[in-house]
C-alpha cells in the first residue's frame, strides 16, 4: 500500500509541476515587445541609403540630360527631313544614317 500511495503522490506532484510549468511557459509567450524602430542600426541604414541616393544623383541627372538630348536630336532631324523632302532643290535627298540633307551630285550637305 505504501508503494501505491508513493506512486499516487509522485503522480500528483508531477501533474501539478507540469501544469505550473505550462502556465509559466504560456505567460512568457504572451509578452509583446514594441520598439520605436529608432535604433542605431536603423539610423545607420537610413544614412547609408541617403548617401547612396546622393551619390547616384549626378548619374541620374546625366542620364536624364542624355535622354533629353537624344529626344531633341531626333526632333530636329525630323524637322530637317521634312524640309529636305519639301525642298525645291531636286538634287537634295535625305540620308537616314547621318540624318542630313545631301546633294545627289556632290554628296555635300544642302541647306533646304
Amino acid at each position: 500500500m505504501t508503494t501505491l500511495s508513493k506512486r499516487l503522490c509522485l503522480s500528483a506532484i508531477l501533474a501539478l509541476s507540469t501544469f505550473a510549468f505550462a502556465a509559466t511557459a504560456s505567460a512568457e509567450t504572451s509578452k509583446l515587445v514594441i520598439e520605436s524602430g529608432d535604433s542605431a542600426q536603423s539610423r545607420q541604414n537610413a544614412a547609408m541609403d541617403k548617401e547612396q541616393w546622393n551619390e547616384t544623383r549626378n548619374l541620374r541627372q546625366m542620364v536624364n540630360k542624355r535622354t533629353e538630348k537624344e529626344w531633341d536630336k531626333g526632333d530636329v532631324a525630323f524637322d530637317a527631313r521634312d524640309k529636305c523632302q519639301q525642298s525645291a532643290n531636286v538634287n537634295a535627298y535625305w540620308e537616314p544614317n547621318t540624318l542630313r540633307c545631301l546633294d545627289r551630285r556632290t554628296g555635300r550637305t544642302v541647306a533646304p
